[in-house]
C-alpha cells in the first residue's frame, strides 16, 4: 500500500512539473518583444493604459537621455538601484537582505532593480501575484540582455511614475518646476527621486517624515557614491 501511494505520489508531482514547465513556455511565448525598444520609444505604458482607462489625463513627455540633467540621473540611480551597472537584473545582495529582513520580521524592504522595474512601468499590473512576479522575472532577463544599459536606463526615466498621473522626468520637473529636466538642479532631482517609492505621498513640497529622511538620504548618496558617477560620465 505504501509503494502505491509512493508512486502515485512521484506520478502527480512528475506531472505538475510537466504542467509547469508547459506554462513557462507558453508565457514566454506571449511576452513582449524588448527589441522594439532599442530605438524606439513605447507609444504607451501600462499604467498610462489604465490612468486612461479611468478617463484621467497623464502628463508624459518622453525626451533622450542627454535631454536631462546629470543629477536626475545620479538621484534615481543611488536612491532605486546601486549596483544598476553591475547586476544583469537582477540584485541578489538586495534579494538576500530583503529575504532576511522579512525572516527577522523587519520593516519590508523592496528589492527591485531599475530593469524589473521598468517590466511593471510598461507592460504589468501593479498586483503582487506569482505570475506576475514570473513575467517580470522574464522581461527583465530579456531586457538586460536585448538592451543597452544606457537604453534601459532611458526608459526608466521616461516610465517612471513621479506623482499621480505624471510621468517621466520631463513631465515630473515641468509639472513640480516649471523647467525641464534638463536644468534640474541636485535638490531638485533628489526630492524628485524621493518621491518614487510612493508617487501619490511623497510628491516634491510633500509633508511626508519619511520622504523627507529619504530626500537627505540621497542627497548623501549622491555626493559620496563615485562608481556610480563614473558610470554615467561613461554613458555621455
Amino acid at each position: 500500500m505504501g509503494w502505491k501511494v509512493l508512486r502515485w505520489a512521484g506520478a502527480l508531482a512528475g506531472a505538475a512539473v510537466i504542467v509547469l514547465i508547459v506554462w513557462l513556455i507558453v508565457v514566454w511565448a506571449s511576452l513582449p518583444d524588448p527589441g522594439v525598444l532599442a530605438h524606439q520609444n513605447p507609444s504607451t505604458t501600462a499604467y498610462i493604459q489604465r490612468e486612461r482607462a479611468k478617463g484621467r489625463t497623464v502628463e508624459w513627455t518622453p525626451v533622450a537621455l542627454d535631454a536631462m540633467a546629470e543629477d536626475i540621473k545620479l538621484a534615481v540611480l543611488v536612491s532605486e538601484d546601486l549596483r544598476f551597472f553591475s547586476h544583469h537584473g537582477f540584485d541578489w545582495y538586495e534579494i538576500r537582505a530583503a529575504v532576511k529582513d522579512a525572516l527577522t520580521f523587519k520593516r519590508l524592504r523592496g528589492a527591485s532593480t531599475i530593469t524589473q522595474q521598468l517590466t511593471r512601468n510598461l507592460w504589468l499590473s501593479r498586483k503582487r501575484t506569482p505570475g506576475r512576479k514570473i513575467r517580470e522575472a522574464m522581461l527583465a532577463w530579456k531586457l538586460e540582455h536585448t538592451l543597452s544599459k544606457r537604453r534601459i536606463l532611458e526608459l526608466y526615466l521616461n516610465t517612471a511614475i513621479f506623482g499621480r498621473d505624471i510621468v517621466g522626468v520631463e513631465a515630473a520637473a515641468r509639472h513640480d518646476y516649471g523647467i525641464p529636466a534638463s536644468v534640474l538642479t541636485r535638490q531638485q532631482a533628489a526630492r524628485l527621486a524621493a518621491a518614487l517609492p510612493a508617487p501619490a505621498k511623497w510628491y516634491p513640497g510633500s509633508s511626508s517624515p519619511r520622504a523627507g529622511r529619504l530626500y537627505h538620504r540621497i542627497l548623501e548618496r549622491m555626493r559620496w557614491n563615485t562608481s556610480v558617477k563614473r558610470h554615467l560620465e561613461a554613458l555621455r
